[in-house]
């Protein structure tokens, strides 16, 4: 559906040249004072790819990082009016969770957001390369159209609460939330 090959490799390939697009930011829903709510969006999740947990297993700290991530993405995101996130159903989380990863799943994501009557669909990415260098990618999509409406990524320079918060924020308050909203 959104035309990922399951393939990583084609996956990541897709993803940079995307990111790079002027197109990354259409389709994002304006916040209006009132009119309208914010779009119902499900936000499916984080994935953490370690590339050396066989050396440096996923620590505690970085478990607990990806949920401080994920609070103050829905949270930023919320306070602006741009979205209004439901809470995933204990079931679905299980089947995502089981599945193939979520970018990579041939359109299951879209499923997933059909099947959950929302009308955006949200996950994020971090690819920790060691304890200096990680990369944090935001994938936002319209289910009706299906295709994705946002794809940004960001740098991370150090494995820290810190980083991470700073990292997450400044993607927001600087490509997603629009300039006369505070993030």
């Amino acid at each position: 559906m959104f035309g990922f090959a399951a393939n990583r490799l084609r996956f990541m390939k897709a993803v940079v040249v995307v990111g790079f697009a002027a197109l990354a930011l259409a389709g994002l829903p304006a916040a209006e004072s009132g009119a309208t709510q914010a779009p119902k969006t499900a936000f499916l999740g984080i994935e953490f790819l370690n590339d050396n947990a066989g050396l440096e297993p996923t620590s505690n700290a970085e478990h607990k990082r990806m949920q401080m991530v994920e609070e103050i993405f829905k949270e930023k995101l919320k306070e602006a009016g741009l979205y209004s996130f439901i809470d995933l159903p204990r079931q679905m989380q299980d089947r995502i969770e089981k599945g193939q990863p979520i970018g990579e799943c041939g359109g299951c994501e879209i499923s997933y957001g059909k099947e959950l009557g929302v009308e955006h669909i949200a996950w994020i990415r971090i690819q920790k390369v060691s304890n200096l260098i990680l990369n944090m990618n935001v994938y936002i999509a319209n289910v009706e159209t299906e295709k994705m409406t946002f794809v940004r990524s960001v740098d991370i320079r150090g494995n820290t609460d810190e980083t991470w918060a700073h990292s997450i924020k400044w993607l927001i308050k600087r490509y997603v939330v629009p300039s006369d909203k505070e993030a």
